[in-house]
């Protein structure tokens, strides 16, 4: 169970310090970096239109884009939080679910307590650190890691357990397995908390001005995305092989999309873990990391 001691820590969030100059983007706009998945459409509604510099990427090259500074702000993966004391939370706009999420499964080919070898997919940094803090919190076991390139499947690997994110994740494997876990529903049950999947963040040497900026456009993006999730189904259904209902009810029952107390709470969790396993740096501000910069 979550130590309490992590609900006063997050409590106590007081904005981190230090500002820096902004490289810019294209014709001097911000640069801001999205994940192409269907889980991020309500949150980018009308973002391609704003005037700041946007692109689409997988998860984990948004976190190497924003590291590198090739980004001033990226929507990455919950892990990527607890890398260092690089970025901070620019919005409370995120992928969370409080639940199955459907697109985040993990598929065992031998009871979980004898899984030697885990295949993660490519792009699932935060996904990947989920499955080995379930493994070895609750079955005692720490797996050899193989990396699946993208467009590989589960017939590509040997592995005990595979795990699969996104679109991939969604609709229906073939092969025998012995167990399938939603890691989403797995971490909900198991801790009573949501599970953070992705965050707006930025470095920190991005301008008080362009963070406060940026918020409002994310903020009104996620707002009116959520305002139209049955014309997003209708859009996005067929290309990710749904039906409008069942891309509307995952979009709707599956995900949400608000980073409220118990989701930093999670996060916070989540951290605690994968420092435990030594999967992220120990001694991490994590309040300051989550603390919304202040309007200038």
């Amino acid at each position: 169970m979550v130590n309490r001691l992590l609900e006063s820590s997050l409590l106590d969030q007081r904005p981190a310090e230090g500002i820096a100059s902004v490289r810019s983007g294209r014709r001097g706009l911000l640069r801001v970096g999205a994940v192409q998945y269907l889980n991020s459409k309500p949150l980018v509604h009308g973002l391609s239109s704003a005037e700041i510099d946007y692109g689409v990427d997988l998860p984990s090259r948004l976190a190497d884009r924003l590291s590198a500074g090739q980004l001033d702000v990226a929507l990455i993966p919950s892990i990527e939080l607890f890398r260092g004391d690089r970025y901070r939370v620019v919005s409370t706009a995120c992928i969370a679910c409080r639940g199955p999420v459907m697109s985040v499964k993990l598929f065992f080919r031998t009871p979980p307590g004898r899984v030697a070898r885990l295949a993660v997919d490519e792009g699932s940094r935060t996904s990947a650190t989920l499955a080995r803090i379930l493994l070895a919190e609750r079955h005692g076991v720490s797996p050899e890691v193989e990396v699946l390139p993208m467009g590989a499947g589960l017939a590509d690997t040997a592995a005990d357990a595979v795990l699969l994110i996104g679109d991939r994740a969604i609709g229906g494997q073939a092969g025998s397995f012995q167990l399938i876990w939603d890691l989403g529903d797995e971490w909900c049950r198991w801790t009573g908390l949501p599970f953070v999947f992705a965050v707006w963040a930025a470095r920190r040497d991005v301008p008080a001005a362009e963070l406060a900026r940026i918020e409002r456009l994310l903020t009104q993006a996620r707002d009116h995305g959520r305002t139209h999730l049955a014309a997003i189904a209708a859009a996005e259904a067929a290309s990710h092989g749904l039906t409008v209902q069942q891309c509307l009810g995952y979009l709707r029952d599956n995900l949400h999309y608000c980073l409220g107390t118990q989701e930093r709470l999670a996060l916070a969790a989540f951290y605690a873990y994968a420092s435990k396993l030594a999967l992220a740096p120990a001694g991490l501000d994590v309040a300051s990391t989550m603390v919304l910069a202040p309007s200038p």
